[in-house]
């Protein structure tokens, strides 16, 4: 039985078995066993473009071919299926008429370890992956193997494949786990990173919210209190009016008969008083014609002017010098002499609601 047919009993590809066999120069079982299992998984190349490892390769110690470790199963082995090669069978006839004592040389043995070969090429094969390079012939004959022994050795082969094997599977498996541990733990990470982000962007949003709705409280807070102080002069100037025809004296009058002041300046009194304490006023601009309000905000001590010419800079339908301002509560319109007074004179603040026209 050739090494073929030894590799293809034991479940090997024929086009691996081949490709096993000229890469190591079909030096033996052993090494295209060798070969097999350090290539496994590897696909097949063009056979053309396969270089051999001859014997001198190997007796030259510079060879890559994997190497086993049991010395004897490949000299059985080499025994067995007839791989005695003509050179090795040569060099030690050649070399049994140089001996001390005249006697033929059966075999070679190493002088380091202290095994025996039959061949040169066994023994160069040795040295390869030993290391070992002192060398001597021996009149020591190799006994062939029984057909007992030629099939315990193909089967020890058989079960030192089938370990190599298992161990080659169980390494892969716990790779295969650490990666998937690791591609699990990356999953989670990435998962964990996206909801502390959708959670922050919901915490800014609410309270985003929480600072409008805030924001929208106080001002109709203050419209609600510009109401009732415009209603409070209201009454009072009715109060004061009815007073005068029926020529009774008005409880908050003063002694002197100097004459009332203007209607629009005691409507403006109590706003007055009620936004003295705010520096700033927010407003917020409806435009007659509807659409997207406009809001700002500007100090207290800034003219009505100033609001034409921030509504201006929003829209090009607006005319500094020709708008109009006019308020719905209470209701009122401003006019143009009004554009230099003040917004805490006119008592827009802490906020009002102007329609610009």
């Amino acid at each position: 039985m050739s090494d073929k047919d030894v590799l293809l009993s034991m479940g090997f590809d024929p086009a691996r078995v081949e490709w096993a066999l000229k890469a190591t120069g079909n030096r033996g079982l052993q090494p295209a066993m060798d070969f097999l299992i350090e290539n496994e998984g590897k696909p097949v190349p063009d056979l053309s473009s396969v270089s051999s490892s001859g014997p001198s390769a190997a007796s030259s110690g510079g060879g890559d071919e994997p190497m086993d470790e049991d010395d004897e199963d490949l000299e059985a082995l080499k025994a067995v299926y007839g791989k005695n090669l003509a050179a090795g069978a040569k060099a030690g006839e050649g070399s049994s008429a140089g001996g001390a004592d005249g006697a033929e040389a059966k075999s070679i043995k190493c002088s380091v370890c202290a095994k025996t070969f039959k061949t040169v090429d066994l023994a160069n094969f040795h040295a390869e992956k030993s290391g070992h390079d002192q060398f001597e012939e021996s009149t020591e004959e190799i006994r062939p193997l029984t057909e007992e022994e030629k099939k315990a050795k193909l089967a020890d082969l058989r079960e030192k494949l089938a370990a190599k094997r298992a161990v080659k599977a169980k390494e892969d498996a716990k790779d295969n786990l650490a990666n998937e541990a690791i591609r699990r733990k990356a999953g989670r990470d990435m998962n964990q990173i996206r909801e502390d982000m959708q959670q922050k962007e919901l915490l800014k949003e609410a309270e985003k919210k929480r600072k409008e709705k805030l924001e929208d409280a106080k001002a109709r807070a203050a419209i609600k209190a510009q109401i009732e102080a415009d209603k409070k002069a209201r009454a009072e100037k009715a109060a004061r009016e009815k007073a005068l025809r029926e020529g009774k004296a008005f409880p908050e009058q003063s002694a002197s008969t100097s004459t009332p002041a203007p209607s629009t300046t005691s409507t403006s009194a109590a706003p007055k008083l009620a936004g003295r304490d705010f520096p700033e006023t927010r407003l917020q601009i409806r435009m007659s014609s509807g659409g997207q309000p406009y809001t700002t905000t500007l100090k207290s001590d800034a003219p009505l002017r100033e609001v034409a010419e921030f509504l201006a800079a929003q829209t090009l339908a607006v005319n500094v010098d020709t708008v109009q301002f006019s308020m719905t509560f209470p209701r009122k319109t401003f006019s143009r002499d009004d554009f230099s007074r003040s917004l805490r004179d006119l008592g827009l603040t802490p906020s009002a609601v102007l329609i610009a026209s």
